[in-house]
């Protein structure tokens, strides 16, 4: 885990940050226009975008940053999945609270639906790791 938050201490957090919020903007829009706003799924989506661009953004310029960084990202592309379990654990973190609160179906309820949240940007960020390594490869 050491290496997964070395990977990600220069992670692109401004354009994560963007992202996921006007994500989440344009939803909540969205989700006014047509007269059923849900603020649960709103949160979720903004949350689960920052969490994928600050993973990704991460690892996709390996030889940027210092040496520790450096040596940390190429170990982060090496092995996507081992990497992508820190970011979704903190989506899961950050989901739960949002799931409890909002969407109040429980604590055993919500802890499920913030799981779903986490094993979705799991899959998807090794994913996308991994087909940026078998892509770099081919280069």
């Amino acid at each position: 885990m050491s290496l997964a938050g070395a990977a990600l201490r220069g992670a692109p957090w401004k354009a994560a940050a963007v992202t996921g919020s006007s994500v989440a903007a344009v939803s909540l829009l969205v989700d006014l226009i047509t007269g059923s706003v849900d603020l649960n799924w709103v949160l979720c989506v903004g949350i689960t975008l920052f969490s994928l661009v600050a993973a990704v953004g991460a690892v996709s310029r390996p030889d940027h940053g210092d040496r520790v960084t450096q040596q940390a990202r190429r170990w982060s592309r090496q092995h996507p999945w081992r990497f992508a379990l820190y970011p979704a654990a903190g989506s899961a973190i950050l989901m739960y609270p949002v799931q409890l609160i909002l969407d109040r179906e429980g604590v055993f309820g919500a802890a499920f639906d913030a799981l779903c949240g986490g094993a979705m940007i799991y899959l998807i960020t090794a994913l996308i790791i991994q087909s940026m390594r078998v892509h770099a490869k081919k280069r």
